[in-house]
């Protein structure tokens, strides 16, 4: 047992075993690095953007009911930071920087309002369900014009459309 033990003591194998420890270490600082500059900075965004920012939905009746609840019913948004906006309160929407539009209640003529009140650092999500109707050239060419703007026609990719957007957008502080 002892020829083994000395056999492992040689010169040879200390430098082999320090060499390891010290690339191990360094390793895991750069792991620890990557994290903090890449994986971190998203969590906190989604955190925030879960537990603070309002989505403004344009529809009325009961299209903005069923939106709500899909948003509210998926237990990742907070029912109180979800808005209705419709009609002649339109520019509440100007500082909410997550805007979902119902397509079929809303139409091209409240689609040239929203944009109008749209900052490039908002989200635009345009809820345009196939069975309801398609949505023009000329709308979705406004809307393809527009930083982060996205057309969506199932309510499951509503939600993860939703949900990448409040990671993408920035959040400010005064919403």
């Amino acid at each position: 047992m002892q020829s083994i033990v000395s056999f492992f003591t040689h010169p040879f194998f200390i430098i082999i075993g320090g060499l390891t420890t010290v690339s191990a270490i360094v390793g895991l600082a750069y792991t620890l690095y990557l994290i903090a500059k890449g994986v971190l900075p998203a969590w906190i965004r989604l955190g925030m953007g879960l537990s603070k920012r309002k989505i403004a939905i344009f529809a009325e009746g009961e299209t903005y009911d069923n939106l709500k609840d899909i948003l509210a019913d998926s237990q990742i948004f907070q029912e109180k930071n979800i808005i209705k906006i419709y009609g002649q309160s339109i520019k509440k929407g100007k500082s909410i920087s997550i805007i979902l539009v119902h397509w079929k209640t809303c139409g091209k003529d409240l689609l040239d309002k929203v944009l109008e009140i749209k900052n490039d650092s908002d989200s635009l999500i345009v809820y345009a369900p196939q069975n309801e109707g398609r949505i023009d050239d000329d709308s979705l060419t406004k809307i393809n014009d527009e930083r982060n703007s996205i057309v969506v026609n199932y309510r499951g990719r509503l939600l993860n459309d939703v949900l990448v957007s409040m990671i993408t957008t920035s959040y400010s502080r005064e919403q």
